[in-house]
């Protein structure tokens, strides 16, 4: 029979999935036959996509979809069609469905796990196999999924803040937003290196202004008193300076400034 709690169905079901690894594959689906029931047909795609067979559980959730329209059952084969897809390397096209899953049940009672599972789909694509094979950081990639996931996990927190999923999206935005400060960062030290004062000086900034809190604005502020430095551009050196013994008055930048003996404090190198 169909599920008539779609939030606990997903609490049981589709959270554990995300828990699994992929298993080997199971036995060809039995569900051919043009009488087979929705209900039948998404027992055995939850048995797919827990085998991991992806593609199967895809095509019997496309299913289900069909026959069930407009009912719990057909918006639980919708989302879990966009977690196979996921999980089958189908990114796009599991956001494609996650997106008209949001747009055609807004009052879903599974609304808050889509704008986890939409932000959870672009959180780990910065953790994707070239990243795992070559030990590159998150902050050492593209940064734009990092934001369309930080984006969807701000609109879970916003509009569910007492959701299951919430606790697990705001650990995941502060993790975010630290990763794009270092990313920031990270440029910042390439233009530094190459001579480009100003457009480190920039970088810098814009690690700062963006991610105050995030730990790379101590090491932003330093590289912003280099920069300016180097620019001749005392004013301003000296006010990076101020802000950074403010907020981080016991910085090792700043005592290793400070002991640099006969050359000025805010001179490193």
């Amino acid at each position: 029979m169909i599920v008539p709690h779609l939030g606990r169905a997903l609490a049981a079901g589709l959270l554990a999935l995300a828990l699994l690894a992929a298993g080997c594959s199971s036995a060809p689906t039995k569900s051919e036959a043009p009488d087979a029931t929705a209900e039948k047909l998404y027992r055995e795609g939850r048995d797919e996509l827990t085998a991991g067979a992806y593609e199967r559980a895809i095509k019997l959730f496309e299913r289900v979809e069909g026959l069930a329209a407009g009912t719990l059952l057909a918006q639980q084969a919708q989302l879990d069609m966009a977690y196979a897809q996921w999980r089958s390397d189908e990114r796009a096209t599991a956001l494609a469905t996650i997106e008209r899953f949001i747009r055609l049940n807004p009052s879903s009672p599974a609304l808050d796990y889509a704008m986890y599972l939409r932000g959870t789909i672009n959180f780990n694509e910065n953790l994707g196999l070239l990243g795992n094979l070559t030990g590159q950081r998150i902050s050492e990639r593209d940064q734009r999924a990092s934001r369309d996931a930080w984006q969807a996990y701000k609109q879970l927190v916003e509009q569910f803040p007492n959701s299951r999923y919430a606790p697990d999206a705001r650990l995941r935005m502060d993790f975010i937003v630290n990763s794009l400060a270092e990313y920031e960062l990270g440029v910042a030290r390439y233009y530094y290196r190459r001579g480009a004062y100003l457009a480190a000086v920039n970088r810098a900034q814009q690690a700062v202004t963006e991610f105050p809190r995030a730990p790379a604005v101590e090491e932003a502020l330093a590289l912003m008193m280099r920069g300016y430095d180097k620019l001749g551009l005392a004013t301003l050196r000296d006010d990076a300076e101020r802000v950074l013994r403010k907020n981080f008055p016991r910085s090792a930048f700043l005592a290793q400034a400070e002991g640099s003996g006969d050359k000025p404090w805010w001179r490193f190198w």
